[in-house]
């Protein structure tokens, strides 16, 4: 009879243990749901921010012709080399992943 009263003891204290683990394992997947949450929303409120800074650059692109667009991509380039060399580079890659990806797709 006693170790019956022990096993039932030992279970009850192994099924007490169990449940913390499941309230920590619980609280911790909360933690990082809120996380996950948050910079979700940071991310959702940057890319908001960069859309409309894009948006307002083609606006201001699209009353211009090729030769103004040449023409200020030339001062700058004069103003400010090494971003001009950046840029381009940047662009090239980006170009270049596009057209790479594009053949695989095809």
């Amino acid at each position: 009879m006693q170790e019956a009263i022990e096993n039932a003891r030992n279970n009850q204290s192994m099924i007490f243990k169990g449940e913390n683990r499941m309230s920590e394992f619980s609280d911790t997947a909360h933690e990082y749901g809120r996380k996950v949450a948050d910079a979700a929303s940071r991310a959702t409120d940057y890319i908001e921010e960069k859309a409309g800074v894009v948006g307002d650059k083609l606006k201001n692109l699209q009353g211009k012709n090729f030769s103004e667009i040449a023409d200020e991509a030339k001062d700058y380039a004069r103003r400010k080399p090494a971003q001009a060399i950046l840029i381009s580079a940047a662009a090239g890659l980006v170009l270049g992943f596009f057209l790479r990806n594009s053949r695989r797709v095809f």
